[in-house]
């Protein structure tokens, strides 16, 4: 999309002369102020001032030669589960606001993207505390997805700002969180690309946790090779071209057990369509069963992971500010004190052994590849009753929760032709697989569209 550039693009504008931080950062600060869009919901504070003498200060560096990388300058949105200095971390949420102090210092990862010279042009709007994969927030609003905006439909949670903002041209990358498909269901729903890593490679400190089991930080983006390029500098490793694997010879494996359950029509039709694309263009693909994934519904049945930690995080501030949560929110995270220490090392020891079996079920294949949602966007308006939102909440979160449990990485890539209603794919495997799904990702992106 020309008006959507890829941050390899702009790098290359940028060394050109063709433009000019300054004016990347006039751009999208112009996107988030347009009345007729979705800024005033898509973010929760615009940093213009700071980001516009941060764009001039890379714009200075780039002229002696002295830019930090070759993507200095370019407009990044954070967050707001992040700190940054000198500003108060909500979490999305009103419980945060009047007796929480300014962040001393950026969160790790928000520091390792200034270091490259990347813009912070501002805070994102989410899910309160990130738990839900839905993106509907009750304090600052529900930016739209990019799909049908006439009508409304959910941004997908909890990054659901972040991926608007990619979307809508407001940022040209984006810091998200992903416990249970933070970042790849916002993405599935906004025809963007989201990249969960491998939890390990990625410093949590400064972040508000959701399940420190599970969480991970990782990028939004327009393409596999912008979120490779942020996914290196938020691991803090060398920024190097990714190179796409070939997709004749990929092993790819789908899981017929749960992945593929009481999918939506249009989700079903253009997966199916991907497959046989993937399919002609050589990659061998087999449908398997994986019975371990029965077993992540046991682990959650009483909440899990997520319920448990953010319980043990919230307790107290539930006691003093419980009434200003989202109920919904609250509701969850209640359910975690009713988790005892004799539940809670069960699931541990459940989680080890799902993903020694999983791991192993898997080693054959490059990837799993199955539907990263298993709904398509639904109407915001739709989803005012409690039954309906719950029911649409957990189709969504189903197959991105899978890879979480797992401690994998994953990426979400569009598989909707223009004009379809958005459509994400998800490539999948073992931890510490992260180079390779994004080399295979890139080998796939433009041919499943087809």
């Amino acid at each position: 999309m020309p008006n959507h550039p890829t941050l390899a693009a702009l790098a290359d504008d940028l060394a050109a002369g063709r433009t000019s931080a300054r004016k990347l950062v006039d751009a999208c600060l112009a996107s988030i102020a347009d009345p007729k869009g979705e800024g005033e919901r898509a973010f929760i504070r615009v940093d213009a001032e700071a980001a516009i003498e941060a764009a001039e200060a890379m714009d200075r560096l780039r002229e002696v030669k002295a830019a930090p990388s070759p993507y200095a300058g370019i407009p990044v949105s954070i967050k707001d589960l992040f700190d940054i200095r000198g500003q108060v971390t909500r979490a999305g949420s009103r419980a945060l606001e009047e007796d929480c102090t300014p962040a001393d210092a950026d969160a790790p990862v928000v520091a390792r993207l200034r270091r490259a010279g990347f813009v912070v042009i501002g805070r994102t709007n989410m899910t309160e505390f990130a738990y839900s994969g839905i993106g509907i927030n009750p304090h600052y609003g529900t930016p739209k997805s990019s799909w049908n905006r006439s009508v409304g439909h959910v941004p997908g949670g909890s990054s659901s700002g972040a991926a608007v903002s990619i979307a809508d041209g407001m940022a040209f990358g984006a810091l998200g969180t992903d416990t249970g498909g933070s970042c790849r269901i916002p993405a599935a729903f906004n025809g963007i690309v989201g990249f969960k890593p491998t939890q390990r490679r990625v410093p949590l400190d400064g972040g508000v946790p959701l399940s420190f089991s599970l969480d991970s930080f990782g990028p939004l983006a327009r393409s596999v090779a912008c979120c490779a390029v942020l996914d290196a500098v938020l691991a803090d490793e060398k920024v190097q071209p990714l190179q796409p694997r070939a997709v004749k010879g990929m092993r790819l494996a789908v899981p017929t057990t749960v992945a593929l359950d009481d999918l939506d029509e249009a989700i079903a039709k253009t997966f199916e369509r991907a497959l046989e694309a993937l399919s002609r263009a050589g990659a061998l693909i087999e449908r398997i069963e994986v019975p371990e994934f029965h077993d992540v519904g046991v682990m959650n049945a009483k909440g899990g992971f997520a319920a448990a930690e953010s319980y043990a995080w919230h307790r107290y501030l539930l006691t003093s500010k419980g009434d200003v949560y989202d109920p919904r929110v609250s509701l969850r995270i209640k359910r975690g004190e009713g988790i005892s220490a004799a539940d809670y090392i069960d699931i541990l020891n459940a989680r080890r052994s799902f993903i020694a079996r999983t791991e192993a079920r898997i080693a054959p294949y490059d990837a799993l590849v199955l539907p990263t949602t298993a709904n398509t966007p639904p109407v915001i308006a739709d989803l005012a009753d409690d039954k309906a939102f719950t029911i649409q909440n957990l189709r969504a979160l189903r197959n991105c929760t899978l890879i979480n449990v797992l401690d994998g990485c994953a990426i979400s890539l569009p598989a909707h032709r223009d004009g379809e209603v958005p459509v994400g794919l998800m490539l999948a495997a073992a931890g510490g697989s992260d180079r390779r799904i994004l080399e295979l990702a890139a080998g796939m992106e433009n041919i499943i569209r087809v």
